[in-house]
């Protein structure tokens, strides 16, 4: 081996050690205090979200609202510049306080840094919805990252408010079509599994109730349940429901076209 090709070994080598190096050294977390300012504030915006008079109109909502309950509601954006840990010493987090991170780097705006006071009123799974349903990529390019963040305050207000919640209130559209989509399938097995099967029978009752608990989960379960969770309207349970009857209708009628005439064939012949 000449010593051109062992020198392009030895720097590959060199390379790929330094990759390791670098790969496994240990995460350090940021603290940059100086980043913070020097009054007391419930909002540091430094990626500039909120226009000034929203920002001041936060912080007092935030400011009377730990001031009525006694919740600590706390909101920092940041992009490239971020403080770090210095928040915690900054406003004094515990267990009753709730810091919303804004930060769209990481594909979702929102992080949420919950009190364990805060896990006893509202589960884990309500923070994944509430990070979910307003941070996601789509709800901020149609509202904007300032009504975002503010509608994820507004929600977990209103819960602790409630004294507590297992689910994000109110039903987004898309999350209503998808229940409406079960309900609509629940009515179309209904419908086939109603649909007689002996000469003179109206509704085939044992095979309705045999395949109730299909058809009773999709209308029930994912249909109904999600609904009166999340929001005590009467219009999306309207809805649902009509979809449930139209659904079952219409497969009825359906395997009434189809069994049918093949009987009538089989008749004929």
């Amino acid at each position: 081996m000449g010593a051109h090709h062992r020198n392009r070994l030895l720097e590959a080598l060199l390379g790929f050690a330094l990759c390791l190096i670098c790969c496994a050294s240990p995460v350090v977390a940021f603290d940059n205090p100086e980043l913070l300012p020097n009054k007391p504030t419930s909002v540091v915006d430094l990626a500039k979200a909120f226009s000034d008079t929203q920002r001041a109109n936060l912080e007092n909502s935030l400011d009377n609202f730990e001031e009525r309950t006694g919740w600590k509601l706390r909101v920092l954006t940041q992009y490239e510049r971020t403080p770090g840990l210095a928040v915690r010493e900054f406003w004094g987090l515990d267990e009753r306080s709730l810091l919303v991170v804004a930060d769209p780097r990481g594909g979702n705006l929102l992080n949420f840094n919950v009190g364990d006071a805060l896990y006893a009123l509202m589960p884990r799974t309500y923070w994944v919805e509430l990070q979910t349903r307003f941070g996601n990529q789509y709800y901020v390019k149609d509202h904007g990252e300032d009504i975002a963040i503010l509608d994820a305050l507004d929600a977990v207000e209103t819960c602790l408010d409630r004294g507590g919640c297992q689910f994000v209130p109110g039903l987004p559209q898309e999350q209503w079509l998808l229940t409406f989509t079960t309900s609509l399938l629940g009515g179309v097995v209904a419908g086939i599994a109603s649909y007689p099967k002996k000469e003179g029978e109206l509704i085939a009752w044992p095979w309705l109730l045999l395949l109730s608990p299909l058809w009773v989960m999709l209308f029930g379960v994912f249909g109904i349940a999600p609904v009166v969770s999340r929001t005590s309207e009467v219009l999306p349970l309207v809805r649902n429901g009509l979809g449930f009857i139209g659904g079952a209708l219409a497969a009825y009628l359906a395997a009434q076209a189809a069994l049918g005439s093949s009987s009538d064939q089989e008749t004929k012949t």
